[in-house]
């Protein structure tokens, strides 16, 4: 994904150039992004820093295909540079920029159908390790960590088998940390249904990993 803000980076470069300003590391998302907007090129990296795991694991867990993931994902950061110039803050900037990434899953999936789709294998290393929660520290017996994992993968499991709204809903609170309005702003739909939608996906993971405990 390095290659990603690096490729970023050289677009836009070849577009116009901006003087570089200070950047504060612990400026809100929303300040950053103003930043970027009026030149400062340091503040898209701290962003992309902040929120590539997120929007990337969002984007994996919707298309189910790493290949797939990748393409979408620097399609996502490519769009966000072209429209930082019209950006002002009204709303927090993870709802813009899950907004942004879901509106490039709708493009793909309008384009590409269902059969874009390749159900998650376990099987494949990678595919599952940027899927499951973050690896159990080397200190912890093999014992427990044997454990965490395989109660990682029944939580994907369950996962890919929630319908897309609700997983998506899921996802976007998890990875993103949007709340059930946020949600709601990023994938176009009213806050009863988004809250509707993540109840149900709660309830059936929680049904799911208590049955199989």
């Amino acid at each position: 994904m390095m290659a990603v803000a690096a490729g970023c980076r050289s677009a836009e470069a070849s577009a116009y150039w901006h003087p570089v300003m200070p950047t504060d590391a612990d400026a809100t998302d929303e300040a950053l992004m103003l930043g970027y907007r009026d030149g400062d090129a340091a503040a898209f990296d701290v962003l992309y820093g902040r929120h590539k795991g997120g929007v990337y694991r969002y984007l994996l867990r919707q298309c189910r295909n790493a290949a797939l993931a990748d393409e979408l994902f620097q399609d996502v950061w490519m769009n966000l540079i072209r429209a930082r110039a019209g950006y002002t803050v009204q709303a927090k900037f993870t709802t813009w920029l899950y907004r942004i990434a879901h509106n490039r899953l709708i493009d793909h999936f309008r384009r590409g159908g269902p059969a874009a789709l390749s159900p998650l294998s376990l099987d494949d290393d990678e595919t599952a390790a940027n899927l499951a929660e973050p690896a159990a520290p080397r200190s912890v017996e093999p014992e427990a960590a044997a454990a965490v994992r395989e109660q990682a993968a029944r939580l994907l499991t369950l996962l890919d088998a929630l319908p897309e709204e609700q997983r998506e809903a899921f996802v976007l609170q998890q990875e993103g940390g949007l709340s059930v309005e946020e949600i709601a702003a990023a994938t176009g739909v009213t806050r009863e249904t988004a809250k509707s939608r993540l109840r149900y996906a709660i309830a059936k993971l929680r049904q799911g990993m208590q049955s199989w405990q």
